[in-house]
């Protein structure tokens, strides 16, 4: 039942009127009287008999005859929920889309009939992948990290990969991080197997649309399906293999409760249901290095000599950001010799214009007068702004030398393709970033400017990237900075063509720019898991944090079970108002933490407690 009380997470048997006999079906929605009110809920099963003695009271009604929940579904979503300590009413809701009565109306068109070949060419560079790609054909599981090489069309390889699949009679779940690479893959897809082979399932096709596109694949007429992390519950018949692109990217970790990130849900469902998993980006996350540590997966990466083939990495010293140049005298090269035969990429990791000012003098940071908020510059020709309450400070001085002559020590977007058009007159420079995204841009001359994440797709690929302030992505205080900013620049530097150039400005010294030389996600991920171990951090140990009011908080540690060796550390400040606690275990403990915390959550909601925050394995600290 959709009841959000956690100690009422459980099934609960109800009498089959028989005028609802034949609607009533496993995985139908229905009403039901609980507590005096009607209640949404799904039949999960249909039997002769119960174990309540009591008088079973009837359904209300039947919403629905649709099967919306299937088996496996059902038994995933309780794996869900005592994984991350949650309950199954707040799966499901993940999981099932709402009801669009008029699409259930609809039929779904049955699959045309396949004609096409399996295409492998494009894994052609990779070790192993043909013996991969057999063994998917072949109706096996195997279990691979790929990382993916500069220049590789990862669409396709993928598109082949599930191709593959499907001429061993199976189906094929692929989960991306948003809709741009959705729109990549299904493009793909289109190519590899023909038209209306697959579904596509994301939020921005409407409550219609994509009510639509689940029913196609509940009954059966679509076996493959390409979306965003909700799609992970999709009820793929003969699910043979799932795939997840760029498993680091945070898009993937669901923020409503029981907040469970997309990587492990569909591993889960690939050892639940014996289906083959792809884990597969240009960097390589410490979580996928866990996988070959332990033997589970088997790593798919093109040789070095491939790589080198590829594209040329170099590494180049910035300015000392008191004094010098942005751009050194290597990237403008880059960029003058990339744009000479098509389009550059240039990375930036701020958006705006100036988004930090200080004393062009004595560098001390500008502030507001009003509220002490920093300033910014919105324009070429705006005055200074507070970032907080927006006030002008067109009249700024220095307090500590009196100079009023201002300078940016972080610039973005807007202001770097400013530069760079007055650098490079007569080439055409456009921005990328916030509510102006560009998808693809045209093999032509020209020099695009993006914030992460809004890297457009150039035909072709890139002649040159470059990656600028990276001692920004590097500055952020969080533990995975290293990993995180890796994959961030390997992203951008993954669109050149083959043979291109990438030029990242930062400290040569720095272990993730020395990974980014090497195009070695794998051996950075490996260091950093060896310190993960050292400092008993996941994924070599489980953690879960419980947020809330003191008072909460405390009655939470009181109540709680927590297995043997359990260590609790804080609590912190998180607000005003709220403290936090990180409770570890190793590993092996990681069940045991679990069903401690599902069991803490239905003692405080059948006790009616203050309510606190459980997350397991929250994606950062």
């Amino acid at each position: 039942m959709d009841v959000p009380l956690a100690h009422l997470d459980r099934p609960f048997d109800y009498a089959v009127p028989v005028r609802m006999a034949d609607t009533a079906v496993p995985g139908a929605r229905v009403k039901v009287r609980f507590a005096g009110q009607d209640v949404d809920g799904y039949v999960l099963a249909r039997a002769a008999g119960s174990d309540h003695t009591g008088r079973l009271q009837p359904l209300r009604r039947v919403v629905s005859s649709e099967p919306v929940l299937a088996p496996e579904i059902a038994e995933l979503s309780a794996l869900v929920a005592r994984r991350w300590a949650g309950t199954r009413s707040d799966v499901l809701r993940l999981a099932v889309p709402p009801r669009h009565a008029a699409a259930e109306k609809v039929p779904s068109a049955p699959s045309p009939v396949a004609t096409r070949p399996v295409e492998i060419q494009s894994w052609g560079e990779v070790p192993h992948a043909e013996a991969f790609l057999g063994r998917l054909r072949a109706g096996d599981a195997p279990r691979a990290v790929w990382t993916a090489a500069p220049g590789d069309d990862w669409p396709s390889m993928v598109a082949a990969a599930v191709a593959s699949t499907l001429a061993g009679g199976r189906g094929s779940l692929v989960c991306v991080p948003d809709q741009r690479d959705v729109t990549r893959v299904d493009a793909a897809l289109t190519a590899t197997l023909g038209a209306g082979q697959h579904a596509v399932l994301t939020a921005e096709s409407g409550p219609a649309a994509r009510y639509g596109e689940f029913l196609s694949i509940s009954r059966g007429a679509r076996k493959v399906v390409v979306g965003t992390r909700a799609s992970v519950f999709a009820p793929v018949r003969d699910l043979g293999l799932v795939v997840v692109w760029d498993d680091g990217d945070d898009l993937h970790a669901e923020p409503r409760a029981p907040y469970p990130h997309a990587r492990d849900v569909l591993l889960m469902r690939a050892e639940q249901q014996g289906a083959a998993a792809l884990v597969a980006g240009f960097a390589c996350t410490v979580e996928a290095h866990h996988l070959l540590t332990r033997g589970w997966a088997h790593h798919l990466v093109a040789p070095r000599a491939a790589v080198r083939r590829r594209a040329r990495v170099d590494v180049v010293p910035g300015e000392d950001r008191a004094v010098g140049t942005r751009l050194p005298r290597l990237a403008l090269e880059a960029i003058r010799e990339g744009v000479a035969d098509g389009p550059v990429l240039v990375q930036t990791p701020r958006a705006g214009y100036a988004a930090s000012l200080a004393c062009e003098r004595c560098r001390t940071p500008a502030r507001c007068g009003a509220c002490s908020g920093p300033l910014r510059l919105a324009g070429p020709t705006s005055p200074p702004q507070c970032r907080w309450c927006g006030q002008a400070a067109a009249s700024w001085s220095c307090p500590e030398c009196g100079h009023r002559g201002l300078r940016a020590p972080v610039l973005g977007e807007a202001r770097t393709a400013e530069e760079l058009g007055r650098s490079f007159p007569g080439t055409t420079v456009r921005s990328s970033s916030g509510e102006r995204i560009l998808e693809c841009v045209a093999d032509k001359p020209a020099i695009v400017v993006a914030t992460v994440g809004a890297e457009p797709v150039a035909e072709g690929g890139y002649c040159a990237v470059v990656l600028l302030d990276t001692w920004i992505t590097l500055g952020r205080d969080d533990l995975r900075v290293a990993e995180e900013a890796l994959r961030r620049w390997m992203g951008a530097a993954g669109l050149v063509r083959p043979g291109g150039r990438v030029v990242a400005v930062g400290d040569p010294a720095s272990p993730a720019l020395q990974a980014l030389v090497r195009w070695d996600p794998a051996g950075l991920a490996a260091r950093e898991w060896a310190e993960r171990v050292e400092a008993h951090l996941p994924p070599a140990a489980r953690i879960a944090t419980i947020t809330g009011e003191p008072g909460a908080l405390d009655d939470a540690l009181t109540l709680a079970s927590l297995p043997d060796h359990a260590e609790v550390l804080g609590p912190v400040v998180v607000s005003a108002d709220l403290q936090r606690v990180v409770v570890r275990v190793p590993a092996a403990s990681g069940p045991a933490l679990s069903d401690a915390l599902g069991e803490l959550q239905r003692l405080r909601s059948a006790r009616k407690l203050d309510p606190v925050r459980v997350q397991v394995d929250p994606p950062t600290l």
